[in-house]
């Protein structure tokens, strides 16, 4: 089964299944600016290019672990609630988040997603769990693994 075909009325069917992957998105030095001006947080690592090349493990700067996490939203509504024709899509929580490879500046990451939970709860709201895998572009490790739980409302 594929993303296209997900839809509410049958989300249990597509439990244990990858519902699709998101398009790439680049981490470039800008985006990760941005994120640091939103956040506050702009150690070194992340927003200084030149004493990272010289000081860094990575030899560049790399991403934040929460950058990273807050492109669930993009590809949540790429992957599952635009071709599912959702309605809406409410953050319910995080049950497990595990950062495990650094994103150097330059990198394209996608995010996996398998339905791992759908709890029909009133009507048209379902509680929907995933399971999301961020993806580095020619890497084996992934940057992060996330379980996250939404609720969907039909349209």
């Amino acid at each position: 089964m594929t993303a296209e075909r997900f839809n509410l009325d049958k989300a249990t069917d597509f439990v244990g299944q990858e519902l699709g992957a998101s398009d790439w998105i680049l981490i470039s030095q800008p985006r990760i600016n941005e994120f640091a001006d939103c956040t506050g947080d702009d150690q070194w690592i992340h927003v200084d290019v030149e004493r990272a090349k010289r000081e860094s493990p990575f030899g560049t700067t790399i991403a934040h672990g929460y950058l990273t996490l807050a492109m669930l939203a993009q590809t949540t509504f790429e992957v599952v609630i635009k071709p599912a024709g959702i309605s809406q899509g409410i953050n319910y929580g995080l049950d497990r988040v595990r950062f495990l490879a650094p994103v150097r500046v330059g990198s394209r990451i996608r995010n996996h997603i398998k339905l791992i939970a759908a709890e029909q709860k009133d009507g048209a709201r379902w509680l929907l769990t995933t399971e999301n895998t961020f993806e580095i572009e020619g890497e084996d490790k992934p940057a992060l693994i996330a379980v996250v739980l939404f609720i969907a409302v039909g349209p």
